[in-house]
């Protein structure tokens, strides 16, 4: 079960103009599974997305990277899952063509124009006549109103479906900003998420979301981890569809970016939060803030030596304070004139270390009451300056083995 994650209410979820969503069953790897997601934009749509650092990206990340980069304008996203189409070679770029070429032919616009995803098992080829066959399907039925539906046909081994709204008005306008992500393996993104879609019906000029995409995934999917992998498709794309009627976002500092930065940023981080709740086998959901190092990058460094380390992981999920354990992992995270002497844990309200060592005024007991919660916060405190980051993780319990040892069966 996910830690504290409610289902998306499909009416919540505001359609934003300028979108429209299809879904259909191609059986890609299981049948009777909704497993393919069209999102078709009209005409005058901005999109720009970020991927995957691995250098062995997928064949649909760098047909993306490809088309982006055209500028012709992108006016269909196409999303497939049970197959990543990863580690498949010249056959899997060919395969990632064509289903662009498909859906291009269908809605009469460049294949340039059209972006695929896909999601699901590595290195086998992706079964693309499959999907061809479905696209019709999922045109015709088409919708603004089916950003629930888009969640759940992306699902892999996500318990449920992950999606976020937020309305803002932008002087005199309404403007809605909504996503979808998954995610629940394979999760320690760099530059994005496993997958992530967000929409909005504002005016923002091009060089304003390309940044905007950038900070977005800075602040939410680059500040998670639920194992530590970067996956080979890890995508993340923002679309401004220009149509709320707002005067052109044009600057990232103006009032309305301020405005409009807030919303994004929160369903951003809720789609985030939504992937580690969700994490495979998750039983607690951890924040993890590390105060006072000299830069950002640094605190992010000791962070995610914490969230990473399998003993602290299980210490979690077995509610055992072997805190020592986030000593350790702050100790080896790299930083070479750290100071020990001057290292502060907390976790929650109690304090567990001053000045390096065990606080006298520790109990056990209050540790284990921490532990035992659905929600913990780790706090360390470094002692070298004023900066500040935060990671989101969770802990490592005995069905994440099951799940990933049984994922090909």
């Amino acid at each position: 079960m996910p830690v504290n994650l409610p289902i998306p209410v499909s009416s919540a979820l505001a359609a934003v103009p300028g979108v429209r969503i299809g879904t259909a069953q191609a059986g890609v790897r299981k049948v009777g599974r909704t497993d393919l997601c069209v999102i078709l934009l009209d005409e005058g749509a901005h999109v720009a997305g970020v991927f995957t650092q691995n250098r062995f990206c997928a064949a649909p990340v760098q047909v993306c990277r490809d088309h982006l980069a055209a500028g012709k304008g992108i006016r269909a996203i196409v999303v497939n899952t049970g197959n990543a189409n990863a580690g498949t070679g010249a056959e899997g770029m060919a395969n990632a063509k064509r289903t662009c070429e498909a859906l291009s032919a269908r809605l009469g616009v460049a294949s340039e124009q059209v972006l695929p995803f896909s999601t699901g098992v590595i290195m086998e080829q992706l079964p693309v006549q499959k999907i061809i066959d479905r696209l019709g399907d999922a045109i015709d039925g088409a919708h603004p109103d089916r950003w629930f539906d888009a969640a759940q046909a992306i699902m892999t081994t996500d318990t449920q479906p992950k999606a976020a709204s937020r309305t803002v008005r932008l002087g005199d306008r309404e403007v809605v900003v909504t996503g979808i992500s998954k995610g629940a393996g394979m999760i320690r993104p760099n530059m994005a998420t496993m997958l992530g879609f967000v929409a909005t019906n504002a005016c923002i000029a091009p060089a304003v979301l390309n940044a905007l995409v950038r900070s977005l995934a800075d602040q939410s999917f680059n500040r998670i981890t639920i194992d530590g992998d970067t996956s080979t498709n890890d995508s993340f794309v923002l679309v401004a569809t220009n149509q709320a009627g707002n005067p052109v976002v044009d600057s990232e500092t103006s009032a309305e970016a301020v405005v409009l930065r807030q919303a994004l940023v929160e369903v951003a981080q809720e789609l985030a939060h939504a992937i580690v709740r969700d994490g495979e086998g998750a039983t607690k959901f951890i924040t993890i803030r590390v105060e006072g190092g000299r830069n950002t990058e640094e605190c992010r460094q000791v962070a995610y030596a914490i969230a990473h380390s399998p003993l602290v992981k299980t210490a979690f999920f077995a509610s055992d304070p072997n805190l020592g354990r986030i000593l350790a992992a702050v100790g080896y995270a790299g930083i070479a004139d750290l100071d020990q002497t001057q290292i502060e844990l907390h976790l929650d309200d109690v304090h567990v270390v001053t000045a390096g060592g065990r606080n006298p005024q520790y109990r056990e007991e209050d540790g284990q009451r921490v532990m035992k919660q659905s929600e913990i916060t780790i706090r360390v405190g470094l002692g070298r300056g004023q900066a500040v980051d935060t990671v989101w993780t969770c802990d490592l319990s005995h069905d994440y083995v099951t799940i990933n040892a049984d994922y090909r069966s």
